[in-house]
Parts: structure tokens; sequence; C-alpha cells
């Protein structure tokens, strides 16, 4: 008996360490009456992270893959932690469903671009809704299509370091995580971000942390990102501009008209593009949209000497794009999405109030007279009726 304990001992000293290095589940005393001096035990993701963790947080391991990459095998103990996976206490393993110890099975990825590809889909798991969304998004198109360069879940959200994107109370994006969206959609387009970094928007949101502006995700969506390119997303792009044009406590601050989409509409481009929007999404329409004249990343104040539509030669500019033969005086006929008044266009102004005022008289005018043509002609009916 005393033979056999021994063993024991000496087996669990010699091997007990080696277990948990190699990922097998160590030997733990009986948790069923924790002591005092006895921490309470961790709940099985923590333990199978931290065995884990114990290879994987040495730094500088890499893997070379068949194309001769080397792929980084080293996670950061504290930034996996303080994650949202280590937060919520996924485990490893959940994601790494192959992996049950060590050795870990062969590892088939070609290069670093099959590594992401291999993995995105185990989102799915715990995200199916997020998932589902970006599978109709055009990133997932492009990959279907073959183009295997098209983000996936990895190429925005780091596994190992993604922290929490919302605030638990409010349910709303932390500021510093929305500060970040154009940079992390600035990985695959950087050109687009040198764009907007110059951008009325950009400058406000990179330089200064203004959360007014818009970012990528308010006028392209999150996950079920639709094709910039279609006639559909160019026939709704007035009520993206409109999400934040038409806000009044938001245009407040800067001094901008929040009418700018009544004045759209109210115009020929705007009233055709409606038109087309609700009654043929799908078919492309030549008027310009907000984005055909202000531009879409690049967007520059209206004042700006380059670019700013308030400035007559820029507008004009602009205008030949669609009119080639635009002589000087043609941006006159615009108002600049500004309503009519008596200080900048006095004539259209009192024109318009001529309407106003006569439109309603005719009509009303008309609707006297066929009321009293109306009760005329019943009455000499009824008198015809009772001579005879």
């Amino acid at each position: 008996m005393l033979l056999t304990l021994a063993v024991i001992l000496i087996a669990s000293i010699l091997f007990g360490p080696a277990s948990v290095a190699s990922g097998a589940n160590p030997v733990s005393p009986d948790a069923s009456a924790p002591t005092a001096s006895t921490p309470a035990p961790a709940k099985p993701a923590q333990k199978d992270n931290l065995s884990c963790l114990e290879c994987h947080e040495k730094p500088g391991q890499t893997m070379t893959l068949p194309d001769g990459s080397l792929l980084s095998i080293t996670i950061d103990k504290s930034h996996f932690l303080g994650s949202t996976h280590g937060v919520n206490q996924v485990g490893c393993t959940d994601c790494h469903t192959d992996i049950h110890g060590y050795p870990h099975p062969e590892f088939f990825a070609q290069d670093l671009r099959d590594v992401a590809l291999n993995f995105y889909q185990v989102c799915q798991k715990c995200h199916e809704e997020k998932y589902r969304q970006a599978a109709d998004s055009v990133h997932q198109h492009a990959i279907a299509n073959g183009n295997k360069n098209a983000a996936v879940c990895s190429d925005c959200h780091n596994a190992h370091e993604q922290p929490t994107l919302t605030n638990p109370l409010t349910g709303s994006i932390k500021a510093e995580e929305r500060i970040k969206i154009p940079y992390t959609c600035a990985r695959c387009h950087s050109q687009i971000f040198q764009e907007y970094g110059s951008s009325a928007h950009g400058r406000l949101l990179l330089s200064t942390g203004n959360l007014d502006v818009p970012v990528c995700t308010d006028c392209h969506g999150v996950h079920n990102i639709p094709d910039p390119t279609t006639a559909r997303f160019r026939l709704n792009s007035p009520q993206l501009c409109a999400g934040c044009h038409t806000d009044k406590v938001k245009m407040a601050k800067y001094g901008l008209s929040t009418n700018v989409l009544n004045t759209y509409v109210a115009d020929f481009h705007g009233t055709t593009v409606t038109l087309f929007q609700k009654q043929s999404p799908d078919q492309a329409s030549n008027k310009p949209v907000c984005f055909d004249c202000h531009g879409a990343h690049n967007i520059a104040q209206v004042g700006d000497l380059q670019r700013g539509l308030k400035i007559k030669q820029n507008l004009l500019a602009t205008c030949k794009r669609c009119h080639p033969g635009a002589t000087e005086n043609f941006p006159a006929s615009w108002l600049s999405h500004y309503t009519p008044n008596p200080q900048t266009t006095p004539l259209v102004y009192f024109v318009q109030v001529f309407y106003n005022i006569l439109i309603p008289l005719v009509i009303g005018g008309m609707i006297v007279f066929v009321i009293s043509d109306f009760i005329r002609r019943t009455i000499e009916r009824r008198k015809g009726a009772s001579h005879s």
C-alpha cells in the first residue's frame, strides 16, 4: 500500500506540470469542500484558456506556412483576458474546436489569407444574426465570386483582443470605438480613407474627435453592407444624408439648414429621383443625388475655395458634369438649398407669394362656382317638377 502511494506521488510530481503545458486537464484537488485558504475553482473556460495561454503567451512564437509566410501564434494574455471574449469567458476550444490536447492536429492553411478564411465561419456559433447579415453583404458576395481578399469577420474584429463595442447601459457604440471605425475600414480601403480624412466630415472626427459627423458604418451599414454601385443604393442615398442633415439639434450646432431634403425633393432633380426610388428602385436615373454634387468621401465645406459649392466657379464646374453647355450664369437657376426670401432671391420670393395667393383663390373660386351651380340646378329642377 505504501509503495503504491509513493509511486502515485512521484508520478504527480514528474508529470503534473507537463500535463498542464500540453493542454491536458491538470489534476486538481476535490473542489466540493473549499477551505478558507483554497480559492474558488475556476470555471471550465477559464481553466482551459489559462492552460492554452501557458504556452501561447510566450513572445515571438510563429508558425511557417507552406507559402513561407509566418503566422504569429503568440497571444497577449492581458489583452485576451481584457477582451470581450476573455471577460465573457469564451473558451479557446469554443473556436478552435479541433484542438483537444497537445500535440495539436495538423494545420492546413496555405497562407495567411487562408487562415482568416478557414476561421471566420466559426463566428456563426455565437453571432448567428450578425453572421447572417454579413452573408448577404457586398464583402461576402465578393468572396463567393472568388475574391479572397474581401473582408471577413476577423479582418475587422481581432478575436483575441476585441474590446466590448457598446455601452451596456445605453446600447450605443462607445465613443472610443466609434472613432476607430474609419481606421478599421482603412485596412482595405486606404485611398478612400485618405479622401475621408481630408473631408469636412473626416477632419472633424479624426482631428478633434467630433462624434456628430458620420463614420463609414453610418452610410454603408455594419455587417449587411450593400453594394454602393447599384441603382438602389444611389436612389436611397439622399435619405442617408438626410439622417443627419434634417436633425435640427445636430445642425443647429453648426448653423446648417435642415431644409436641404425638402428643397432637393422640391427641385426637378430631387422630384425625379424620388419617383424612381418609389416606383423603380432598381432602375438607374441620370438625375443627380447628393454625392454627385457634394462628393461621397471627399465632401468639402460649401465655403471651401477649391471645391466648395458656394463659390460660383466651383458650382459651374459641378453643373457642367451633366450640363456641358452651361454658361457662367447657369448656376443662378439653382437656389442652393435655400428657401426663397426677399433678401437673397426677391424675384423668386415674390413670384412664389403671388402664386401662393393666386392658386388658392383660383381653386377656391372654382369650388364655390361648382357648388353654387349645383345648388342652382337642383333648385331649378325642383321648381320644374312642381310646375308639372
